[in-house]
C-alpha cells in the first residue's frame, strides 16, 4: 500500500471527502454486495471484479493502459501453448497487473487439478506492481513472489548465490520497442545476458528476449513472448542476435496474430516460442493474422481461433495458407529473416 495516500485531497476538501467515503461505506453495506461464501458460493467475485475493472480501464485508458494488461484471449493462448505442468515455476519479467501469470497458474489447476506451482514476476512501475500484488491476493494466489524494479537494469529474481533464478516457464508481453531500456550498462552486464550482442539503443525488444532466454531451466525451460513484427526481420545488431538464437536451435515457433488485439496500439504482434531442449531443428510458422472476431475498435480471438493455433502448434504440420514447418537451411537461405509471408504463402 506504499503508493496510496489516505489523506489525499483528490476527493475534495474535508467535508466533501467525508461525504464520499460515507457513501462508499453505505454502498458496500447493501445486501447486493454481500459477498459471503454462504451467498456467492465458490464464485471468485472479488477477483473477477478486479480483473474486469482492470480490463475496462485498459480499454478506455488508451496508450498507457496497454502497459499493464494483456488481453485475456492472448494470455489464454500463451498459457495453452506453454502447457504448464504441476510443480512448474512460472515467471513473467514484465508482469504488469499479473494477468498473464495467473492464467498460466490457472491452466495447472484446470488441466491437472493441482495447485502445485509457483508464480514469479517483476514490474518496473510502482503503481502497476501494486495492482499485481493486489490481483494475486484477491485471487487467492498464495505461492507468488512479485518484485518491484527494472528487469533489465536491476533484475530482482535472484537465487541465494546472487545469480538469475531459472524457471520452467518464462512468458511476457514486454513493452514494444522500448526506448532507453538500459543500453549503456548492457555491455558490462554482470549476468552476461547480452553476450550474443547488445540490442540497439532505441529498441529494447531483444533485451527482454535475451533476459528471458537466460532465465530458462536447461531441460524443461520454455518461453512465450509477445513482440512487434520488427523483431522478426530488423537487421544489424538485432539480426545478429536473431541469427545466434536460431543457430542455437532455441526458436520453436513464430505465430503471427491479427491486428488491433492489444489496447492502445493497432499494430499486429507475433508470439515467439522458445524451447531449451527441442527434438528437431525446424521452426513452425503460423499465420493466424486473418482469423479473428472483429469488434468496434478492438479485435478478439475466439475459442476456435485459439484452438486452431494450439492444435497446429502441437501437430507441427504445414497447413495450406496457414502454417509452414521450416528447416534451419530454409531460414538460413532467407538470411535468418523470420517475416512470416516468406514461409506461409497466403496469396
Amino acid at each position: 500500500f506504499q503508493d496510496i495516500s489516505f489523506n489525499t485531497d483528490k476527493l475534495g476538501e474535508e467535508k466533501q471527502k467525508n461525504d464520499i467515503l460515507r457513501h462508499l461505506l453505505e454502498d458496500f453495506a447493501k445486501p447486493e454486495l454481500n459477498l459471503k461464501p454462504s451467498r456467492v458460493g465458490s464464485l471468485d467475485v472479488i477477483g473477477n471484479a478486479y480483473e474486469y475493472l482492470i480490463k475496462h480501464f485498459a480499454a478506455s485508458g488508451g496508450q498507457k493502459a496497454g502497459e499493464f494488461y494483456t488481453p485475456p484471449e492472448i494470455s489464454d493462448l500463451i498459457a495453452e501453448l506453454l502447457d504448464p505442468q504441476p510443480g512448474d515455476s512460472i515467471c513473467d519479467p514484465a508482469c504488469g497487473s499479473g494477468s498473464l501469470l495467473m492464467k498460466c497458474g490457472r491452466k495447472v489447476i484446470a488441466n491437472h487439478d493441482s495447485k502445485e506451482y509457483a508464480l514469479f514476476g517483476q514490474e518496473a512501475i510502482g503503481s502497476t506492481w501494486s495492482l499485481a500484488k493486489m490481483n494475486m491476493f484477491l485471487h487467492g494466489e498464495d505461492n507468488h513472489k512479485i518484485e518491484w524494479g527494472d528487469t533489465i537494469r536491476n533484475p530482482k529474481l535472484l537465487d541465494k548465490n546472487g545469480d538469475l533464478m531459472l524457471f520452467d516457464i518464462v512468458t511476457a508481453n514486454p513493452p514494444f520497442s522500448l526506448d532507453k531500456w538500459g543500453h549503456d550498462d548492457a555491455e558490462n552486464d554482470k549476468f552476461s545476458r547480452f553476450r550474443r550482442g547488445v540490442p540497439p539503443k532505441t529498441k529494447g525488444d531483444y533485451a527482454f528476449i535475451l533476459h528471458m532466454i537466460e532465465t530458462l531451466k536447461p531441460g524443461s525451460g520454455r518461453m512465450g513472448v509477445v513482440v512487434p513484427h520488427g523483431v522478426l526481420f530488423r537487421g544489424s545488431k538485432e539480426g545478429k542476435i536473431r541469427q545466434q538464437l536460431i543457430d542455437e536451435n532455441l526458436l520453436d515457433a513464430v505465430i503471427g496474430l491479427p491486428e488491433k488485439l492489444f489496447y492502445g496500439t493497432g499494430i499486429p504482434a507475433a508470439i515467439l516460442v522458445f524451447k531449451k531442449s527441442k527434438s528437431d531443428e525446424s521452426v513452425l510458422f503460423i499465420d493466424a493474422s486473418r482469423e479473428f472476431q472483429s469488434g468496434k475498435n478492438q479485435n478478439q480471438l475466439s475459442d476456435d481461433n485459439i484452438q486452431k493455433i494450439v492444435d497446429t502448434y502441437r501437430s507441427r504440420e504445414t497447413v495450406d495458407k496457414y502454417s509452414y514447418l521450416a528447416t534451419l537451411e530454409e531460414i538460413q537461405e532467407n538470411d535468418y529473416n523470420l517475416n512470416i509471408p516468406r514461409y506461409v504463402d497466403t496469396f
